[in-house]
């Protein structure tokens, strides 16, 4: 499973959150502690927003410990909203574009997890994307095809809305625990430049973990693990809820997400 970190508030450089604190994202790429594997090494990536639209991107396929740009350029770019992983590949090769944050016009996401069953239903759900998302696809994850497959269903207008549908197709068309080997697991943080959201699903009640906890300056920060319990109070984020980080504070929505699976 890969790790995963966010951060909205006042402008910090990034190091602050990949870097700096003593559980860093960084620090989780080699010595995860909630995570089937303790090292996290198929490529990183972050996303971070500033002045202009969309959000800049810098992704690589070297673990995040092992390459010499990371910390540069981490200490040196300050953004008030970036996202930031470490990947542990469960679907698709180790590539630059199936390293994660993937972008969008305006949005970018991140998903740690797995659709063990996606080679089986991948053709049916390319089938659902409009012809605009279908071509925007560049890697081969199950990450990107779930995040083009929440734009189609009106990520950009209602985000609740569209996450009860992506999983809805999912209980209607992979195993989603009937016959697979593992569970359908979604830990999933995205953004449009304004505010963060992030919601944990799974059909075996053990989606990955996920915990905020808010800055002395008022900031928040969203991450798959603590980066640091003795500075900052870290609560675990619900399953079936939408957590919804913007400059008014923090928002939790019920998700109608445990729908029964037809017969």
């Amino acid at each position: 499973m890969c790790r995963l970190a966010a951060y909205l508030g006042p402008a910090v450089p990034i190091a602050h959150v990949v870097v700096d604190p003593a559980h860093s994202l960084l620090e989780q790429s080699q010595h995860a502690n909630e995570a089937k594997l303790a090292v996290q090494g198929d490529g990183f990536g972050f996303a971070w927003y500033a002045e202009g639209a969309g959000p800049g991107l810098y992704r690589d396929v070297l673990p995040a410990w092992s390459d010499g740009n990371l910390l540069s350029l981490c200490k040196m770019i300050r953004s008030p909203l970036f996202l930031a992983h470490v990947r542990a590949s469960t679907t698709g090769e180790t590539t630059r574009l199936n390293c994660h944050p993937f972008a969008h016009r305006s949005w970018s996401f991140m998903h740690n997890g797995q659709v063990p069953d996606i080679d089986c239903i991948r053709r049916t759900l390319e089938s659902m994307l409009p012809d605009d998302l279908y071509l925007a696809r560049r890697g081969t994850t199950d990450s990107e095809l779930l995040f083009l497959l929440l734009l189609a269903h009106g990520l950009e207008d209602n985000v609740a809305e569209a996450v009860q549908a992506v999983v809805a197709l999912l209980q209607e068309h992979s195993c989603y625990g009937h016959g697979c080997d593992e569970a359908v697991r979604l830990t999933c943080v995205m953004s449009d430049g304004d505010a963060i959201y992030a919601f944990r699903h799974s059909s075996d009640a053990r989606a990955p973990s996920l915990y905020v906890a808010e800055t002395a300056e008022g900031g928040w920060i969203l991450a798959s693990e603590p980066l640091d319990a003795e500075t900052l109070v870290w609560t675990a984020i619900a399953p079936d809820s939408l957590l919804t980080l913007s400059r008014d504070g923090v928002r939790r929505t019920p998700l109608e997400l445990r729908l029964a699976r037809a017969a």
